[in-house]
């Protein structure tokens, strides 16, 4: 059995392979129309992105601007994809739940100390120069300015920079989605404020719900809505709503732009942030993880139709596609296999070592977790509090 196939199955391994090599092949489509519109998106490629496409600007992606030296596409994943590896490492490294002093003790030394390949620069580099601004606070936050890593959040841009890489929380904590949640919001503490660390949270509870048995994108949406607060909790009942009247992407593109806009802070220029952009708020929510969800309802699950109904929605989309094709893959939706080795091959990563490196890691978190159950309700026990079997 194939790698990619493993993610048919109703396993643990299926279900954190399918989410970890869903999500790098969700990017990989979404990283050449980053930032464009569904428009823009159809008149460059002569319709719908319907697999992997190359460079928006072709052969001149060396220096065409906006995007120059960035190599998007031609199945190259991104900054996604390199911070959730990065945080599979730190899990192979603590083997054990996470926090935000995990974040500064391994996460930031590992992405300035540890060259590796990144795909879009085809170059050996540190990570460290391949993140964006709101991933470089974590350096400048917690390495240089010494902050208390559960508030070294505070202060940066408020947008989808810790969401789009804590898909291994939620594996981590597979069908317990409220813990993925409370472990998200630390780990995330140390990275974003307000509805930035929201979603952080909200997105891992969601991949933890769907490795449940049974799980569907109902009962996915329902884990969110559950947990999630303020603007993070409307924009995502709103979209998924909305949603649930479409069962193609085509149709579902403009409706769901238009549920999350009243949430969103960017504003209709994606390029051109309107002056309230990515500011705190509890009225507000990113829009990726509305949009991945909505795009997941739209689907039904199904792997490929979500991950190309968030590539072709544009914006954010390679983030929005490596939510939507994580949730997916959790789910056990297939994950086309000649998408992911092109990506694999172009990328130069092996995508499927580091789903068996954290289920493995999950495994032990798993009965590390029992163990300390037992522990407590036999002391709860020993104080009078009634027997777990009571």
């Amino acid at each position: 059995m194939t790698p990619v196939a493993a993610g048919r199955e109703e396993t643990l391994e299926g279900r954190i392979t399918g989410a970890l090599v869903g999500a790098a092949v969700g990017d990989a489509l979404g990283g050449p129309v980053e930032g464009y519109s569904p428009e823009q998106i159809r008149r460059r490629h002569g319709g719908r992105v319907a697999g992997i496409v190359g460079p928006w600007h072709g052969d001149a992606w060396r220096t065409a601007r906006p995007l120059a030296p960035y190599h998007k596409g031609d199945g190259h994943v991104t900054d996604d994809t390199l911070m959730t590896h990065a945080l599979v490492r730190v899990y192979a490294t603590v083997r054990d739940h996470l926090d935000a002093y995990a974040v500064a003790d391994h996460l930031v030394p590992d992405l300035m100390t540890n060259p590796r390949w990144i795909p879009e620069l085809e170059a050996e580099a540190l990570p460290l120069q391949r993140i964006f601004l709101a991933e470089k606070w974590l350096v400048a936050r917690l390495h240089y300015g010494h902050a208390d890593p559960r508030e070294a959040g505070v202060g940066n841009i408020v947008n989808c920079g810790a969401a789009m890489y804590m898909a291994p929380v939620g594996l981590v904590n597979a069908a317990n989605p409220a813990g993925a949640y409370a472990e998200a919001l630390d780990v995330a503490g140390a990275h974003q404020s307000s509805y930035g660390r929201e979603a952080a949270g909200v997105f891992a509870a969601a991949v933890a719900a769907a490795c449940a048995p049974g799980a569907s994108p109902d009962s996915v949406v329902a884990a969110c809505l559950e947990r999630a607060k303020d603007g993070t909790r409307s924009a995502i009942e709103r979209v998924c709503e909305a949603a649930a009247r479409h069962s193609d992407f085509e149709s579902a593109l403009t409706p769901l732009r238009e549920a999350v806009a009243p949430y969103d802070t960017v504003g209709p220029d994606y390029r051109q942030p309107s002056l309230g952009a990515r500011r705190p708020s509890r009225l507000h929510a990113i829009e990726e993880l509305p949009v991945a969800l909505g795009m997941l309802v739209v689907a039904g699950g199904d792997f490929r139709r979500a991950v190309l109904g968030a590539v072709n929605y544009g914006r954010d989309c390679d983030s929005i596609a490596t939510m939507a094709g994580a949730l997916a893959g959790a789910l056990g939706s297939p994950v086309p296999e000649d998408w992911a080795r092109t990506v694999a091959d172009a990328s130069r990563l092996d995508l499927w070592e580091p789903a068996r490196t954290l289920t493995g890691v999950a495994r032990e978190v798993f009965a590390r977790d029992v163990r300390r159950r037992r522990a407590h309700e036999a002391a709860f026990a020993g104080i009078g509090g009634p027997a777990c079997c009571d």
